[in-house]
């Protein structure tokens, strides 16, 4: 990839849904680029389609019509095999309720991406110790979810996000379930992955307080962008 070529580019992307007779379109005609290392917040009302964007961003979804590109490779086209490839390269997902394994401790729980890999159980096991180190949680390995506080099992799927180094962090509504202190830990821990490890993150949220953490905020309206500039 070129080094001034964006990370994402979405190029008159259009997204609808059909319910019953009724055709409802979330955005039409949206251009976007997001460049590598960027920490974006998008923001928007409730149905203007920032879970819909993200989903797209993150190959879960694809769009009515427009193009997807990352790295400068269309991803929107790609077969759903090729598809869950890309996203175990390249993205990591993180959400609102955590989405772990309640039976699962939290090693392996990280674990889970890396069981579609060639990794050999010793690595797997290495890059499982890392991640729980980086978000702090490396004593907490062998506890499972329910032994953990909502803030610690947050870290542990930001763990379980980061445990195959992909290259963009998407979050949905991080921090909705946490008290504000617990949040403010865990958007220092997306800082610190942006900054430090150059991790390219993407967040939703409906909190002005959450966005404030970010490079960026971008507020979805009606299909279309409006940036916010930050002081």
């Amino acid at each position: 990839m070129n080094a001034t070529s964006p990370l994402y580019e979405l190029k008159d992307l259009s997204k609808r849904y059909t319910r019953g007779k009724e055709t409802v379109t979330i955005f039409d005609a949206l251009d976007m680029t997001i460049s590598a290392g960027d920490f974006i917040a998008i923001m928007g009302p409730s149905g203007s389609g920032k879970t819909t964007l993200l989903n797209l961003l993150g190959g879960i979804d694809r769009p009515s019509s427009g193009e997807v590109h990352f790295e400068g490779q269309r991803i929107d086209n790609l077969s759903q095999g090729k598809l869950a490839k890309w996203r175990a390269a390249h993205a990591g997902f993180i959400f609102q309720f955590y989405n772990l394994m309640p039976t699962l401790s939290a090693a392996q729980n990280v674990e889970l991406p890396l069981l579609l890999t060639r990794l050999s159980g010793k690595a797997r096991k290495d890059r499982v110790k890392t991640a729980l180190d980086i978000v702090g949680m490396g004593d907490r390995a062998r506890h499972r979810p329910g032994q953990l506080s909502g803030g610690q099992q947050q870290r542990v799927a930001i763990a379980r996000a980061i445990v195959a180094d992909p290259k963009v962090l998407l979050a949905d509504e991080p921090t909705g379930d946490l008290d504000r202190s617990t949040a403010d830990e865990i958007l220092e821990t997306l800082q610190l992955l942006n900054a430090e490890m150059g991790k390219t993150i993407i967040m939703v949220t409906h909190d002005p307080a959450a966005a404030s953490h970010a490079k960026r905020e971008l507020h979805l309206n009606k299909g279309r962008f409006e940036e916010k500039g930050k002081a």
